[in-house]
């Protein structure tokens, strides 16, 4: 099993949603639906169940505006989504990952980019990871995934997916060769 965070369920959801940037480019990521789509395509022929988090899915439906009865109806209706809630095993699960958090520095905010509040979101959705079992969370958001990576668990951007194989029977190229730049000179001529 894996996990999509708000911000790859929202991309896949709505494919016309702006790119996330990539990290190493500072630019939006290039063929973002190609990508999204792909990984979709490996993940139902590997019959792979897409948790998402109750975290992740308020925030998506609050993103998702007048389109978020539509979101929600594509998820429960789906066989290959499974909506995975905060109940009593995430909460226990958050409450052991952030005390370790406190102990060790010594306050559970540990970055001066993310919030109190998003950090123990972000727990939340790694509890909802661990306790479902899921081995990867996929994920455009950098404090989430230096939690789950800090705790063993592997976190994905989109910019890391690959793009779907080319066809190479679907494109010809019908372009002539380039002229030369040097007219050639007749074989007799010397």
């Amino acid at each position: 099993m894996i996990v999509f965070d708000a911000s790859v369920l929202l991309l896949l959801l709505n494919p016309e949603a702006p790119p996330p940037n990539d990290v190493a480019t500072g630019q939006p990521v290039s063929r973002c639906k190609d990508r999204i789509e792909y990984l979709v395509a490996q993940l139902t022929k590997q019959r792979e169940k897409i948790i998402i988090p109750t975290p992740a899915l308020s925030e998506s439906l609050i993103k998702a505006g007048e389109a978020a009865p539509q979101y929600l109806e594509i998820m429960r209706n789906s066989r290959f989504f499974q909506i995975s809630p905060f109940g009593s095993t995430a909460a226990v699960e958050a409450a052991e990952l952030m005390r370790q958090r406190i102990a060790k520095l010594g306050t559970l905010k540990g970055d001066a980019f993310d919030s109190r509040a998003k950090v123990k979101f972000d727990h939340q959705i790694v509890a909802i990871t661990r306790v479902t079992r899921a081995t990867t969370i996929y994920s455009d958001d950098d404090g989430l995934q230096r939690l789950a990576i800090s705790l063993g668990i592997t976190a994905r951007g989109v910019a890391s997916l690959p793009l779907p194989p080319e066809d190479p029977q679907a494109v010809l190229d019908l372009t002539p060769p380039p002229e030369p730049l040097i007219e050639r000179l007749p074989d007799d001529a010397s």
